[in-house]
């Protein structure tokens, strides 16, 4: 184990003693079936926290007590750590480590290419996106680099959830916990402390700030890849070449995602400078704070280019835009994006392992 792993281990005994918290989120009715943790215990509680940051305001033993325990921040260590050990291909896992250059190499390279393709299209075909870059260009440069992302991502997840066995293994993993697992992800079920009441953001005082700005990320994002996908079934297989425009169902769902995605951005930006620094892993600022500056660029650049086709400023702003898009891709089994889908898996598996018999006789589910 890792220092950071081990540092969980010696914090969940100490929990697991206390019990304290036993009615909060998942972590802890989960950490009750244990007596001892393994590594891969270690990395699936880790991956079941949502740092809501309500245990570490109601513990006694958080710091400046000398057991030191502060789960939210061990946690948010060991995910990270998770995230490398199980990237693919695996020698791309450092990458997690050097999140910030990573991010902003690959926005200035892909920036780049943007604007070279852009340089080169004719003049006077700038009426509109395609006549500056050709769909179906655009279309051999972004599906093989999603395509890896979505491989990378795929190919992780299932070797986290290979180790998590047996209780996500074949049958168990029936279709009652899968559905449960993921409407505690689409809601963020977790994000409460369990308890209903909100997160603690930089006191004692809860709140649901977090949550809902979340909820305007997720979402916005969801709907403008919507909108990509109607948008490519229509072009490809209903007779309805691109571009579109209000009030086409493509257009209805790219304007309210982005407008959605950044102000989800603009608020979880402003949460995370106020969040006290004992709340997580000041290391990751670089990767939390550039994922939500790249989603953030790909929301408005988008809006932009939409508000100013067939203006002189379209080109430019098409370059930023799917350079933007194209770095968020390229980056995204290598971002904070991975804690989405390892949470999920985390969340597959409470809800599976809490259906069977709990063969200790201490605390309850």
């Amino acid at each position: 184990m890792t220092p950071s792993e081990q540092e969980v281990q010696r914090q969940l005994q100490i929990c697991n003693a206390c019990r304290y918290c036993e009615g909060f989120c998942a972590v802890f009715p989960a950490m009750t079936r244990r007596l001892s943790f393994d590594k891969t215990d270690v990395h699936y509680l880790a991956n079941l926290c949502h740092n809501c940051g309500a245990c570490l305001h109601a513990c006694q033993y958080a710091p400046p007590h000398e057991f030191f325990v502060n789960i939210p921040q061990s946690m948010a260590k060991v995910r990270r750590q998770t995230y490398a050990d199980y990237a693919w291909p695996r020698a791309l896992g450092g990458l997690y480590q050097r999140n910030g250059l990573t991010l902003a190499v690959a926005s200035a390279a892909a920036l780049s290419l943007m604007v070279w393709l852009v340089s080169q299209a004719a003049p006077g075909q700038a009426d509109n996106f395609y006549g500056v870059l050709p769909h179906n260009r655009m279309v051999a440069l972004f599906a093989p680099v999603f395509l890896f992302a979505a491989l990378a991502l795929s190919l992780g997840v299932r070797r986290f959830l290979r180790e998590l066995k047996p209780a996500t293994s074949g049958a168990a993993a029936t279709l009652a916990p899968s559905l449960e697992a993921t409407q505690a992800a689409f809601t963020l079920k977790y994000l409460d402390g369990g308890h209903g009441e909100g997160c603690n953001n930089e006191d004692d005082a809860f709140a649901h700030a977090r949550q809902y700005a979340h909820h305007l990320t997720f979402y916005g994002f969801m709907l403008c890849f919507a909108s990509t996908s109607v948008a490519t079934l229509e072009h490809y297989f209903f007779s309805l070449p691109a571009p579109y425009d209000l009030p086409s169902l493509p257009k209805l769902l790219g304007v309210s995602g982005g407008i959605s995605l950044l102000l989800g951005c603009a608020w979880l930006f402003a949460l995370k400078l106020r969040r006290h620094p004992e709340h997580g892993d000041a290391a990751q600022n670089s990767m939390d704070f550039g994922f939500i500056a790249l989603l953030a660029l790909v929301s408005a650049s988008g809006l932009g280019l939409w508000m100013a086709r067939q203006q002189p400023l379209m080109p430019a702003l098409l370059c930023l835009h799917l350079g933007s898009v194209m770095a968020l891709f390229a980056t995204l089994p290598y971002s904070k994006f991975a804690h989405g889908v390892f949470r999920l898996a985390s969340l597959l598996r409470f809800s599976v392992e809490k259906r069977q018999p709990n063969t200790l006789s201490l605390g309850s589910d």
